[in-house]
């Protein structure tokens, strides 16, 4: 029974004397100088991931040595750096660490801090030189694919006047919103907001082209009609609301302080006036 027991002991220290150097070498507790990891490789075609602060991020994982160096950890380290929507971390014999990194391509900022790329993924402007130029579209996380066909819808029904769509908004009561370029501000509501666009669109050079004050607001939620307000320069050169009459028998909109006192909505504006054309 003694003599068993010492040969089971002396199998376990055999055993532990040559597995304990295998564990500290990928543990890094012995190695990393005579196998370290000398070069990063990084793939081609980056232009806004930060290579300096790329390095910086994978020096500590990398100082493990070959065969200590924690890949996931190190790949989750690169995923919180900017504009990093996907990493993979591999290590290459006898010193080398491969990166592959693709990055975000920004389509749109979404809310107040955050933006929306072409893959349809949200991230954090935090760290980030935004692009100008991109458009500001808002709306519950969830309904980001709804918002993202309308914006591309909308910017082609408004494209072959000229303008373009700058912002577009969905309330939490399923209200939608958009802003051109030359300033006007769009109520489009919850309803057929397709329909109402692609008529709205398609007589809005028309009407820019009749009134010469600028448009300021255009209320879509009329079943045969819209609701403009037109500003107008007062005495300091500023722009001011005004009523302007878009049609036979149609007013476009009252002013602002007029419709507060009324209590009432302005009139819309018929799509079937002479301005409208054949707009329905």
């Amino acid at each position: 029974m003694i003599r068993r027991s010492l040969r089971v002991l002396t199998w376990a220290l055999a055993i532990g004397l040559v597995a304990l150097p295998v564990v500290a070498v990928l543990n890094g507790w012995i190695g990393a100088e005579r196998w370290p990891l000398r070069t990063l490789r990084v793939n081609d075609g980056l232009e806004r991931v930060d290579a300096a602060r790329l390095r910086q991020t994978l020096l500590p994982y990398a100082t493990a040595g070959f065969f200590a160096v924690r890949l996931d950890q190190a790949r989750a380290a690169i995923a919180q750096l900017p504009w990093v929507e996907h990493a993979e971390v591999r290590k290459r014999w006898p010193d080398v660490l491969e990166v592959r990194i693709v990055e975000h391509r920004p389509f749109a900022r979404w809310g107040e801090d955050r933006l929306l790329s072409e893959q349809g993924r949200l991230f954090p402007v935090a760290g980030i030189e935004v692009p100008a130029g991109l458009p500001q579209l808002s709306a519950a996380d969830a309904r980001v694919p709804d918002v993202v066909a309308l914006y591309n819808e909308s910017r082609e029904m408004f494209a072959p006047g000229g303008f373009t769509v700058v912002r577009l908004a969905l309330d939490s009561r399923d209200s939608w919103s958009l802003s051109l370029d030359n300033g006007v501000e769009v109520v489009v509501g919850s309803q057929e907001a397709r329909l109402r666009l692609k008529r709205f669109a398609r007589v809005l050079p028309q009407l820019l082209a009749r009134n010469p004050l600028p448009l300021q607001r255009a209320d879509l939620r009329y079943t045969n009609g819209f609701a403009l307000v037109w500003g107008q320069a007062d005495a300091a050169g500023q722009g001011a609301a005004a009523a302007a009459t878009a049609g036979p028998g149609a007013v476009a909109a009252l002013p602002a302080a007029a419709r507060t006192r009324a209590g009432r909505s302005p009139a819309p504006f018929p799509l079937h006036s002479p301005v409208s054309g054949s707009a329905s």
